[in-house]
C-alpha cells in the first residue's frame, strides 16, 4: 500500500507508542531497541508460515501440530539451541582443565568481581547448588580458583580467581569467540541486533523470575500467569 510521508510518520508514532507499552521497564527508548522492536514485529507473519522440524515423522500429526504452536515450537529451539552450543563449547575447551561451559562461565564471572561468596557465584550462574558445588570443586582442584571463610558469614566461603584461572581464560577467549560467531550461523548484522533484542527482553523476564524464585515447584508453574 502506497502512503504519504504524513501516514507513515503516523504509523511510526503508532508502532513507537506500541514499543514503549510492550518494553520492559529497564529498556531505555533508543532507535536500537526502537528498530529491535520494528524487525521483530515485521518479520512474525512472514515466519509463521516457514516454520519445519525435520525431525517430526508422520505419525500423531495432532501431537505434532501442537509442537508446532508459536510458544511450543519456539521453546523446542531454545532447547536444540542450548545442545548446539553446549557441544561446540565442548569442544573448544579440550585439551584445557575446563570440563563443561559452567566452568567456563563461573571463572569468567569470577574474572569481574574481585571475589564473589560460593552461593553468589552459583546463583549467578544460574546452576543447581549441587551442580554448582561439582563444578566449584573442579575450578579449586585445578588451582583456578581459591576459597577461603567469609567473614560476613561464619558458614559462608569466598572464590576468588587464580593467576593460573586467567591465564587459562584469556587463552580459551579466541576460541569461545569462535564459538559465537558459528552459534550465530549466518545471521545478518541487523538480524544479530534483533536476536539480542529479543533474547535480552526474555533474559530479563526470567532473570526476574529466578532472582525471586517465583517459580520454586511444579504447583509455582502451573499457577503462574504472566
Amino acid at each position: 500500500m502506497n502512503m504519504n510521508s504524513y501516514q507513515l510518520i503516523n504509523q511510526l508514532v503508532t508502532l513507537v507508542a506500541e514499543f514503549e507499552e510492550q518494553k520492559q521497564n529497564n529498556v531505555p527508548l533508543s532507535i536500537e531497541n526502537f528498530s529491535g522492536f520494528l524487525n521483530a514485529k515485521l518479520s512474525g507473519e512472514q515466519l509463521e508460515n516457514k516454520v519445519k522440524d525435520i525431525r517430526f515423522g508422520e505419525q500423531q500429526p495432532e501431537v505434532v501440530a501442537m509442537a508446532y504452536q508459536l510458544d511450543n515450537n519456539i521453546a523446542r529451539l531454545f532447547v536444540y539451541m542450548s545442545r548446539y552450543a553446549k557441544s561446540y563449547i565442548k569442544k573448544a575447551l579440550q585439551k584445557t582443565n575446563l570440563a563443561t561451559a559452567e566452568d567456563f562461565t563461573c571463572l569468567a564471572l569470577l574474572l569481574t568481581h574481585q571475589s564473589l561468596s560460593k552461593t553468589e557465584l552459583i546463583n549467578m550462574s544460574l546452576l543447581e547448588k549441587a551442580s554448582g558445588t561439582e563444578v566449584v570443586n573442579r575450578l579449586l582442584k585445578n588451582n583456578l580458583v581459591h576459597q577461603w571463610d567469609d567473614q560476613n558469614d561464619k558458614r559462608g566461603k569466598r572464590i576468588g580467581i587464580t593467576n593460573d584461572g586467567k591465564t587459562l581464560l584469556f587463552e580459551v577467549f579466541t576460541d569461545m569467540n569462535k564459538v559465537s560467531s558459528i552459534i550465530t550461523g549466518k545471521l545478518s548484522t541487523s538480524e544479530k541486533y534483533t536476536l539480542q533484542y529479543l533474547l535480552q527482553q526474555l533474559e530479563d523476564f526470567h532473570y526476574d523470575l529466578y532472582t525471586n524464585k517465583s517459580i520454586g515447584s511444579k504447583a509455582d508453574l502451573l499457577s503462574y500467569e504472566k
